[in-house]
């Protein structure tokens, strides 16, 4: 038929597929013309706008199968993890022991809540020694290698002896002057130490 197009001659041995331009099993010319592709594809995205891209990447994910979308889900939790990183995971113990360090008792009893491995963290005799040390608090007996969290129940016990035992000082209402100034401590509660008491 006069017009039908050429068909490839035998001795061509390339295989073209609704295109001129990329043949299919010539694995040397078909690397190049992707890669010219890719490059032009590339200049092309850098020069579209916001909305462009996204259009572009709404559709290129469209086309692509399971595979390719688990692919390119992998790829973006690498570069934008969905969650926030646990830094007590990647980081070496010593070093989240050393942060942990600078809280406050309360604070490390509130980090025990938030995870399984802040709790084991937190609960650690490293940190509470250090506590109980500060206040001059000692145990009297050497814990086994297998006993954990000596340390914070030892402060524990002696957080709750401080606060059960009275103060020795006798309050009485601060409603007289002193010299002429009022007590600092009559300012803030309004009792001040009996003399009898000292």
């Amino acid at each position: 038929m006069a017009f039908a197009p050429p068909k490839p001659s035998a001795g061509s041995g390339l295989q073209l597929r609704l295109s001129a331009w990329t043949p299919l099993n010539h694995q040397l010319i078909n690397g190049k013309v992707f890669e010219e592709r890719r490059a032009l594809l590339g200049k092309w995205f850098d020069k579209w706008t916001d909305g462009q891209r996204r259009r572009i990447l709404v559709d290129l994910l469209e086309r692509c199968s399971l595979s390719q979308q688990k692919f390119c889900a992998k790829q973006l939790q690498a570069r934008v993890p969905t969650e926030a990183v646990d830094f007590t995971t990647r980081l070496p113990r010593v070093l989240s022991l050393y942060i942990f360090s600078f809280l406050d008792p309360r604070s490390l009893c509130r980090c025990a809540q938030v995870s399984w491995h802040w709790k084991y963290l937190s609960e650690l005799d490293q940190l509470w020694m250090l506590k109980c040390l500060r206040f001059g608090w000692f145990i009297n007996f050497c814990p086994t290698p297998f006993e954990q969290g000596v340390w914070k129940k030892h402060y524990i016990e002696m957080v709750r002896e401080l606060r059960v035992t009275r103060p020795k000082v006798r309050l009485r209402p601060a409603s007289h002057l002193l010299h002429g100034f009022l007590s600092p401590l009559g300012k803030l509660g309004g009792l001040v130490p009996s003399p009898s008491a000292s």
